[in-house]
């Protein structure tokens, strides 16, 4: 179990690499992000990112979602294996699965996602493609409340980055994934540290209600 010096904890759920998860890692080892990740959870089973958590000591398991015929009854066990931790937060560091809205319920206003879009532009996937044959100049990520809307809860914070004229999804890909990992545990340690806060459906910054997600240029 990854540790620092903070009450607040959160389990991680992933589907792949696990970019965004060795970004906040590393971001708790080197005391930028005050954060214990108690567990980190995986519906696929070869998840490179289940390899990164075990490296940090961090404790691991799986849960395969075609072994359920139901979203719901995935959703279900999916919560109860979380339950064992207690977290004050759920981290989606690339899980790809939509949760149900009774699952997000659960734990409302506590579940973080990473979109990559300038959200509300692009919700959903195939988002660089969509970026370049929509021609246009900006494109980037988002951290996000989750919500039962899809890709649809409050903004927290956006990193934007041009499009180049001889961009293809690639490239553009390897160009945002970098600013998910600066913006990520940006917002986290907002949330954390409780300067930033979610109630009544929006975003509180030092208790003033955000109009607009917080922005960063690369």
């Amino acid at each position: 179990m990854i540790k620092a010096t903070t009450d607040k904890s959160a389990v991680a759920l992933i589907s792949g690499s696990g970019s965004n998860l060795q970004a906040i890692i590393d971001a708790i080892e080197n005391k930028e992000l005050k954060l214990t990740i108690s567990a980190v959870i995986s519906n696929v089973d070869n998840a490179k990112g289940l390899i990164r958590a075990e490296k940090a000591g961090i404790s691991t398991s799986c849960i395969k979602h075609n072994e359920f015929s139901e979203r719901i009854n995935y959703d279900r066990m999916l919560l109860k294996e979380i339950e064992k931790y207690k977290p004050d937060y759920i981290i989606l560091a690339g899980f790809m699965r939509i949760l149900t809205p009774w699952f997000i319920n659960q734990y409302h206003g506590l579940i973080i996602n990473i979109h990559p879009s300038l959200l509300p532009k692009f919700p959903g996937l195939n988002t660089h493609q969509r970026a370049i044959d929509n021609n246009e100049k900006w494109h980037g990520c988002t951290v996000h409340i989750v919500t039962e809307d899809l890709d649809g809860g409050p903004p927290i914070i956006q990193a934007k980055v041009p499009v180049k004229i001889n961009d293809n999804s690639s490239t553009l890909s390897s160009r945002v994934l970098k600013t998910e990992h600066q913006i990520y545990k940006k917002a986290l340690q907002l949330l954390i540290s409780g300067q930033l806060e979610y109630k009544n459906k929006n975003i509180w910054l030092s208790h003033e209600k955000l109009e607009k997600p917080l922005e960063i240029v690369f």
